[in-house]
């Protein structure tokens, strides 16, 4: 049996994806616990409007063993919504970083699984950025980092507006550069 050697000299398994070097801006943990707010705020509002017409009326399409516990529901729903937007933001935060090298741009999410993207700056066919609402009144922006399969494509959220129109400008130039070259 065989082994093969990395030029690590690390043995005989491959190398560890390492994070990317730039972690997002620490304002983002305010947008991401904003949106999860509103988006909570409004579960807690609809399970408060449930609960007092399902216990008010007396309705027969819900099970008697749920009717009398459906009290319950803003509860747990408000329990759940404040997990969510007191944690989830930082845990976010913590795992989302990214990075630009001369060929490649590389990007780390997700929460429970991680995702682990890198788009060739060759295959780049669009750099748009955007800010919504909640991303103006905290100086913040998103990039979209576009390729002609859905796939490739990666994103950048809770980036400083400055950091991202120079790194929009910069991935557009060397991709219309990297496409005039090979042709």
């Amino acid at each position: 049996m065989r082994r093969s050697h990395h030029k690590d000299g690390g043995g005989p398994h491959p190398p560890r994806l390492r994070p990317p070097e730039h972690r997002v801006s620490a304002r983002a943990i305010a947008h991401w616990a904003i949106e999860y707010l509103l988006v909570w705020g409004l579960a807690f509002g609809l399970a408060l409007g449930v609960a007092a017409w399902v216990g008010d009326s007396g309705w027969d399409g819900v099970p008697g063993w749920l009717s009398g516990r459906i009290g319950w529901l803003p509860y747990a729903v408000g329990a759940a919504g404040l997990l969510m937007v007191t944690v989830a933001p930082v845990w976010r935060y913590r795992v989302h970083r990214w990075e630009v090298s001369a060929d490649v741009v590389y990007t780390r999410t997700g929460w429970f699984s991680r995702e682990w993207l890198l788009v060739p700056v060759g295959r780049i066919q669009t750099v748009d950025t955007q800010q919504g609402w909640i991303e103006r009144m905290l100086g913040l922006a998103t990039i979209e980092v576009n390729t002609a399969s859905h796939a490739g494509s990666s994103e950048v959220s809770g980036l400083p507006v400055g950091v991202a129109t120079r790194l929009a400008e910069d991935l557009a130039h060397r991709a219309h550069d990297l496409r005039d070259d090979a042709t």
